[in-house]
């Protein structure tokens, strides 16, 4: 990564330190930050003392003011950094920075991050643009964030729906701004400055072991948009530090001195020509009135869906749909934004409990309740996020199941079914050299595709996305369960049971699914570190996931968790698509979501109208969609538009077929629900042991939240046939004894509510409930294969969650070999491993784990948890183990 060094450049540090509070609390500990910041930045030769600006603003204009003032003269690096309260909405978003005499919930005297910060950099003239965050809900800004168009680096002091200040803290200087200031002054070992993903990673390291006044983990973070940069933002380091370099000394003599004069004269040439001009055409120079602030819709989706869908919601607020004055409405100047669309994700699992959850989830906005979660852990604001204006979920199929789960009667949330916006067929990916005799590649019904792939014949592994996390992995559920043969699928057919258990013991289990097709597409990925085109776990599977995302794959495409390549893979890598019969494509509809009691939902309506209309038309939404690999909805004409000439399906080595028809959702709502209650009755009853890590090295870098993060996760998917226990190692209790554990909860619990608040446990008590003697992995693990080895349950894992294998160095003689003999052992015990550590899971012995349990391996990071959850839910399905 390349760095960007503003030395020598016109460069800005706004420093804004509210303290004294009319209304609020006062922050002793900031008073202080703006002196010690002003302190840091001047010792090396980034900032001189003239550029750093000191602000402590009682009013809201006084912080735009300097703002303005500071973007306006900044050519180099503008670095903005803010210290006090802040607030956000019920719904978790609308952030605001409360000034001196901010008053809360009255915005005129609040600050707001997206339309008055955010709106003000977005203007500025700087080559790169820093932003710090210290206040309550400081995580939250990152939403609004990636509508900027400047390079942007944001750096928030900790995660979303967090407060950090109590009130309670002493003068000089605050815990964050401590931290910050220790790095900018001292530097880092090994390091000859300090750029900003240096100070994000110290940040997280010394402020693991903190707490937020909430109880929480204190985990900075960061985002970046419109740059590849790391910016610098101190030279100063532990070692001795290097000359200042002549072109930085000499670009600075000319700003001091020359630049002024140059100005002075250039000014004094041009204002008698202005002068003249400006009489004749004052009315023509006249400024354009102020932008007002857009109107925010937010639109949830899955996760497949969001990268597309954010493309196409930056194309509509560009648009001239959106920027153009309406009939009616001439009190917005040309060229304005309208509204503005923030597009975020969710799986499908926890879109359903949102929407169940819909009275909780509008929360706090009427006063109907103090606790977000409810006796199930249930939390929408956490998960799936903010409360939603639109949804477009894969398919028609989800939308019912929603509907499904919210109550008859009382929901503050109506679902309003707009229909389709784009389409995307769905396929069976064979290996291209394991095409199949006798089948066509279009139009075969399952039952033919079944018996090509069994093993009598091609003898390849059906991989299917998991139906509870996953709609592309429902739809293909009712594919095969109502158009086994081929035939249309009605509204009144029901599936026959037999049929649904013979389909299930069909796919690969357990251990195969996943939380979406592309997390699916993305373990198949050929390593392209060796290996013969076609030799891969790839040739032996059969994916059901969607044209799109198989055309991606294809091509190389980024995928899920896997970045793009540098070209598409060999053509015996690749999938060829196979379309069967009958079976609906995805339809990812359009559902706006009304909220009872908004006191805008009439504007938000007419502007969610707007969107839909634009995001079917041929020469608006549809062209972004099909660039992506979707199908097109017909026009109003009747006619379906040509895939779009850069389109992902137009290209041969996407191994799709355009010809290949588009088939509606026909199926009732009933026939969802009698879908999954047969895949329900298909499952077999199955036993989880979540071992975790529980030795202090979790406590760095901020692994402990994701690990928790994954076992909750993990904890959502025990249903009603599953029983699980949860233990960690190493055992305080036995320091001595590296095959020691501790059984926090006894394995055969049924139900999630010990394990939940074992896991809450371990997180307030941060790194005081971890132990300190180091983790020995594979004698943990034997004495847990041991014990899941007594019980003849044909459907059980265990979930292995840690950072790194301690017990290498004075291990006894024999304990691998022991553990490999136990994992060949019947029944089969998958262990499916989430690992925090830096090498992840590119080691012999993780990958030997896998290989000797028939399990997977899942390293530390944001898709995580849900890859993780999708590969438990596949412990109880009743398909055949993998080979």
């Amino acid at each position: 990564m390349s760095e960007y060094d503003a030395r020598g450049k016109i460069n800005r540090a706004l420093l804004v330190c509210v303290h004294d509070y009319t209304t609020l609390t006062g922050l002793p500990a900031v008073e202080d930050n703006a002196t010690e910041l002003r302190r840091a930045l001047t010792a090396t030769d980034l900032f001189t003392a003239d550029e750093v600006e000191l602000c402590r603003p009682a009013e809201p204009w006084e912080l735009g003011q300097a703002l303005k003032a500071a973007a306006d003269e900044a050519r180099g690096l503008l670095l903005v950094h803010f210290s006090g309260h802040g607030r956000v909405g019920s719904d978790g978003g609308d952030l605001q920075l409360m000034v001196g005499a901010s008053v809360p919930r009255q915005s005129h005297t609040t600050v707001s991050w997206q339309d008055m910060v955010l709106s003000c950099l977005d203007n500025a003239r700087a080559e790169r643009i820093v932003i710090v965050l210290e206040c309550c809900y400081a995580g939250n800004a990152d939403g609004a964030f990636h509508s900027l168009r400047k390079p942007v680096s944001l750096l928030m002091a900790a995660q979303p729906n967090r407060r950090i200040f109590s009130g309670d803290e002493p003068a000089g200087g605050s815990l964050f701004t401590r931290a910050v200031v220790e790095v900018l002054e001292r530097g880092i070992p090994g390091r000859r400055f300090v750029a900003f993903e240096d100070l994000v990673r110290e940040l997280r390291t010394r402020l693991a072991d903190e707490r937020t006044p909430m109880g929480d983990v204190w985990e900075p973070r960061s985002a970046k948009q419109n740059t590849l940069d790391d910016v610098i933002l101190s030279f100063a380091t532990p070692e001795a530090r290097l000359p200042t370099p002549p072109r930085v000394r000499l670009r600075r003599w000319f700003n001091r001195h020359i630049r002024a004069r140059m100005r002075l004269l250039l000014a004094l040439c041009t204002v008698l020509a202005l002068t003249a001009a400006t009489l004749v055409t004052v009315h023509a120079l006249r400024p354009p009135p102020d932008c007002p602030p857009a109107l925010e819709l937010r639109l949830l989706t899955a996760p497949e869906a969001e990268p597309t869908l954010r493309q196409a919601a930056f194309g509509y607020e560009m648009s001239e749909l959106n920027t153009r004055p309406l009939h009616g409405e001439d009190d917005l100047p040309a060229g304005c934004r309208r509204a503005q669309i923030t597009v975020y994700s969710a799986a499908k699992d926890q879109v359903d409990q949102g929407f169940a959850a819909a009275d909780r989830w509008q929360g706090q906005a009427q006063g109907t309740g103090k606790d977000l979660q409810d006796a199930k852990g249930t939390d929408p604001l956490y998960r799936p996020g903010p409360q939603p204006d639109l949804w477009v979920p894969e398919s028609t199929a989800d939308y019912e199941e929603a509907r499904r789960g919210m109550p008859p009667t009382g929901s503050p949330a109506t679902l309003h079914n707009t229909g389709p916006v784009a389409y995307s067929p769905l396929v069976v990916g064979i290996p291209a050299t394991e095409r199949l005799a006798d089948v066509e590649p279009v139009g075969a019904s399952w039952q033919e595709l079944l018996t090509g792939t069994d093993s009598a014949h091609r003898d390849l592994r059906l991989l299917r996305p998991s139906p509870v996390l996953s709609g592309t992995g429902l739809l293909h559920t009712i594919g095969l369960y109502l158009a086994n043969d081929g035939s249309h699928i009605d509204a009144s057919g029901a599936p026959d049971p037999a049929l649904a258990e013979s389909a299930e013991q069909r796919l690969s289990a357990p251990g195969s699914q996943y939380a979406g097709s592309t997390e699916l597409l993305c373990s198949l990925r050929p390593d392209a570190a060796g290996g013969t085109p076609g030799s891969g776990r790839a040739a032996r599977s059969a994916p059901l996931v969607s044209e799109k995302s198989l055309a991606d794959f294809n091509l190389g495409h980024a995928i899920g968790g896997c970045p793009a390549l540098g070209s598409p893979p060999p053509p015996g890598d690749r999938f060829a698509a196979y379309y069967p019969r009958n079976v609906p494509a995805l339809d990812h509809p359009l559902i706006r979501v009304d909220w009872h009691g908004a006191g805008d939902a009439a504007p938000r309506q007419a502007a969610a109208d707007r969107f839909a209309d634009w995001l079917r038309a041929p020469d608006g939404g549809q062209r972004v969609l099909t660039a992506h690999g979707y199908r097109a909805v017909p026009g109003k004409d009747g006619t379906v538009p040509a895939p779009a000439a850069n389109s992902p399906l137009r290209s041969s080595r996407a191994n799709t077929d355009l010809d290949a028809p588009v088939i509606p959702f026909t199926a009732g709502a009933d026939q969802v629900a009698r879908v999954l209650d047969g895949y329900d009755r298909a499952q077999k009853s199955s036993r989880l042991l979540i071992l975790m890590d529980a030795s202090t090295s979790m406590a760095d870098g901020g692994k402990l939240p994701v690990a928790l993060g994954a076992a909750g996760r993990v904890l959502e998917m025990v249903g009603d046939r599953h029983t699980y226990g949860l233990w960690t190692f190493p055992d305080r209790a036995h320091p001595g004894d590296p095959a020691a554990v501790r059984r926090a909860v006894p394995l055969g619990t049924a139900a999630p509510a010990p394990g939940k608040a074992a896991l809450d446990r371990i997180a307030k008590g941060g790194a005081d409930a971890l132990v300190e003697h180091g983790a020995a992995m594979e004698e943990a693990l034997t004495v847990a294969v041991r014990e899941m080895k007594k019980s003849a349950v044909s459907n059980q894992a265990i979930v292995l969650i840690m950072d790194e294998d301690d017990g290498g160095p004075g291990r006894a003689a024999g304990v691998e070999r022991t553990l490999t003999a136990l994992l060949k052992r019947q029944p089969a015990v998958p262990v499916l491993t989430l690992v925090m550590g830096r090498s992840g899971c590119d080691t012999f012995v993780l990958q030997g784990l896998a290989g000797a349990s028939k399990g997977q391996c899942v390293p530390g990071g944001p898709q995580a948890p849900d890859l993780l959850a999708g590969l438990v839910a596949s412990v109880g399905t009743a398909g055949r183990e993998d080979r």
